[in-house]
């Protein structure tokens, strides 16, 4: 099977011109051929050759034209573009290249300095061709890593998550909303899909700490002591500790999450007593979504609120507990979380 010869395409008006560059090239190269420039741009567009031979002046519309319109378009903005042309001082190859061609010919051409540069070009062309081909193939290698990664840190979160639901059940039912009304206001704050897919994850950990702290504590149905209530914060640190990763995306939204879900926009939550936009936003928009939730769920120590009563708290607090910003967006979505809650309850 004989293999497939580039494309060259010869532009000019001069027959005899053309004449010397098809014995030049005829034998090593399928040639196509136009005699002004809107006819070059056509039959670039429509054969998309591998080079072009473009002299230069032509009636109507020069070289330089022609070239500045080709490297504007996107289909035959990569084609190496050589100018053939009788102009030889410096100032007119200087403007060719800035337009973009690769080499400058002067005539009166010799025939085998045309045919070297143009397998010199051709040679170059096809490399660039090949490294972008073997970048492409990397890439895709690297993102169907990537997603491999991806899949499996989701995979390990998932099963934390179910560990906590084992530990109790009614906590399970919590992180699945949670991490529902989380992501309506992410979406509704702008978060891109990516983002809001590890949003979803990470904030279903949030209490994955508790894992750490004695089921007595969590299980009790009266009021905790001081030394109970210092021990159950430490939830949010045995949690960061657990989920920290420094360099990995999901873990370092769930880390931050976990730390600082108990956060309070005045300054009064814990355990590191963040204030306003010290609390990063993952956070902020947490520590509603959680509390909203706490509210309108059973616990040992209460009955369930009525939604009503929950997101009556959650604007009485709007600058002192949540973030203004975040309670609007609740405000504003509170529909879809009703929804939410009204499927997953």
């Amino acid at each position: 099977m004989s293999k497939q010869r580039n494309t060259i395409l010869l532009v000019d008006d001069i027959p005899a011109n053309i004449k010397i560059l098809v014995g030049a090239l005829r034998e090593s190269y399928r040639l196509v051929v136009a005699t002004s420039g809107l006819e070059a741009i056509r039959v670039a567009l429509e054969k998309k050759p591998d080079l072009i031979l473009l002299d230069v002046m032509m009636p109507d519309m020069d070289g330089y034209e022609v070239c500045k319109r080709l490297k504007a378009r996107p289909e035959t903005a990569k084609i190496p573009i050589i100018f053939v042309t009788a102009m030889n001082e410096e100032k007119d190859e200087t403007r060719g290249f800035l337009l973009g061609a690769v080499d400058y010919i002067v005539k009166p051409v010799n025939p085998v300095i045309v045919k070297a540069r143009v397998q010199t070009h051709i040679a170059l062309c096809t490399a660039q061709r090949e490294l972008q081909r073997h970048r492409d193939e990397l890439e895709e290698m690297v993102l169907e890593r990537t997603r491999e990664l991806r899949e499996t840190q989701i995979e390990i979160t998932s099963r934390l998550v179910q560990a906590a639901d084992y530990h109790d059940h009614q906590t399970g039912r919590h992180t699945t909303r949670m991490a529902h009304y989380c992501v309506i206001l992410g979406r509704a704050h702008g978060m891109k899909e990516h983002e809001l897919t590890l949003f979803f994850h990470a904030s279903a950990m949030h209490d994955i700490g508790k894992l750490g702290v004695s089921d007595a504590i969590w299980h009790k149905k009266g009021t905790l002591t001081p030394d109970e209530f210092e021990e159950m914060k430490r939830h949010t640190l045995i949690g960061a500790d657990l989920l920290y990763g420094e360099e990995n995306e999901l873990m370092n939204m769930a880390h931050l999450i976990a730390l600082t879900h108990h956060e309070k926009w005045d300054g009064t939550g814990f355990p590191l007593g963040l204030k306003e936009k010290e609390i990063p936003f993952a956070g902020r928009v947490a520590a509603l979504c959680d509390v909203f939730d706490a509210l309108s769920s059973k616990r040992p120590y209460k009955d369930a609120w009525s939604l009503e009563e929950a997101k009556k708290v959650v604007i009485e607090q709007k600058g002192i507990h949540f973030d203004p910003y975040v309670v609007e967006l609740f405000e504003e979505n509170y529909a879809k979380l009703e929804e939410v809650y009204c499927r997953l309850k």
